[in-house]
């Protein structure tokens, strides 16, 4: 059965993770897509060297895609780029602001020369603006957008432990891509898109961002819920700990009954609605707190289920790596295979397959 983009042919002026991400889950849907990279590589080639002596970000973010070395500063490598254009239906870059445009392919040439060319630009805040020249990478964007001041325990901001805003750019270029292909098969005219990491996270931080105005300025609570208590991290007897979250009133009742052996507590004023006892969180949590410490890990999973409460363990890295429900696909590389986890859409009688991650030049990655 052919992949739902198989014969559509994308031309990727990427680098590092955000526009990778992007077109990588357009390989994965069948695309063909020409990556090209500098002479010297993309960079995320040397983030790292985890992968079988390989970075594991390109290893991540390049498989099924075709290389191709150019300067695009050469008259021969641009004479290349425009022939490559004339055949493709999708470009996606994430150049600085105005650069493509310096190379001599402006969004007014691309939309001359190329009507049903879908051109999406990745940039860190947009094409206009004070900051729009200004480089921007996944972190600086964590910070400037407030991420951070969210993130973290009460002492100290922090990072999201993974490339959160890359991913989230990535994902939403993916999807405005997809948009613009369906619109032009209705209208057979191609798309002008620009994304900015920086609205990306603006978008994500709604809720936080209207709680502020709201006149209640989320403050970072490690592992539990600004406004959802309880939510949060509580340790067993054993020193095993578990994360619950109750989601509303009438889990809190089970809640009381099954595992605090209190069933006044659902209807005490203190605790019976979760307004309650967020603004009584302390009282909430240490009452908690001690039914946790009366039992060993495998005790309180029994009365959790009895009481039909959410929980997770709270795992490492060597955690995922073993989990029942971790499903990994292998992709080969340049310097053998590489097994990592599989894209999480799974379509019903679809299987997929992952090409290749490219060397540069024929030579290991």
């Amino acid at each position: 059965m052919a992949l739902p983009l198989a014969g559509l042919t994308v031309i990727a002026i990427e680098q590092a993770v955000a526009a990778p991400f992007a077109t990588s889950r357009l390989a994965d849907a069948g695309a063909r897509v020409i990556k090209i990279e500098r002479p010297e590589g993309d960079f995320a080639r040397g983030y790292d060297d985890v992968a079988l002596g390989q970075s594991s970000y390109f290893v991540w973010l390049n498989r099924g895609k075709e290389t191709v070395v150019a300067d695009l500063t050469r008259p021969a490598d641009k004479a290349m780029l425009a022939e490559l254009l004339a055949g493709a239906d999708v470009l996606v870059q994430n150049l600085k602001p105005g650069a493509l445009a310096r190379l001599g392919f402006g969004a007014d040439r691309l939309a001359s020369d190329y009507p049903r060319l879908i051109s999406c630009a990745i940039s860190g805040y947009g094409e206009t603006g004070p900051m729009a020249d200004r480089k921007a990478y996944d972190l600086l964007i964590q910070a400037e957008s407030g991420l951070c001041s969210i993130t973290g325990g009460p002492d100290q901001a922090a990072r999201v432990g993974i490339s959160i805003v890359d991913i989230a750019t990535g994902a939403t270029a993916h999807a405005a891509i997809l948009e613009a292909l369906i619109q032009r098969g209705i209208t057979g005219r191609g798309a002008d898109i620009s994304i900015s990491m920086f609205d990306v996270m603006a978008d994500w931080l709604t809720v936080p961002l209207l709680n502020h105005e709201g006149g209640k300025t989320p403050r970072r609570v490690g592992l539990a819920h600004p406004s959802i208590a309880p939510y949060g991290v509580f340790s067993c007897k054993d020193g095993a700990q578990v994360l619950i979250a109750i989601q509303n009133d009438r889990e809190w009742q089970g809640f009381a009954t099954h595992f605090l052996e209190a069933p006044d507590m659902a209807t005490d004023p203190r605790f019976a609605s979760n307004v309650a006892r967020v603004a009584n969180r302390s009282e909430t949590d240490a009452l908690v707190a001690t039914a946790f410490l009366r039992r060993d890990l495998g005790q309180a999973t029994g009365a959790i289920l009895r009481a039909g409460v959410a929980f997770a363990s709270v795992n490492d890295m060597a955690g995922l790596s073993q989990h029942p429900h971790l499903r990994r696909v292998t992709v080969e590389t340049p310097n053998g295979p590489v097994s990592i986890p599989e894209p999480a859409a799974i379509f019903a009688g679809q299987p997929r397959t992952y090409g290749p991650v490219p060397a540069l030049q024929g030579k290991t990655a």
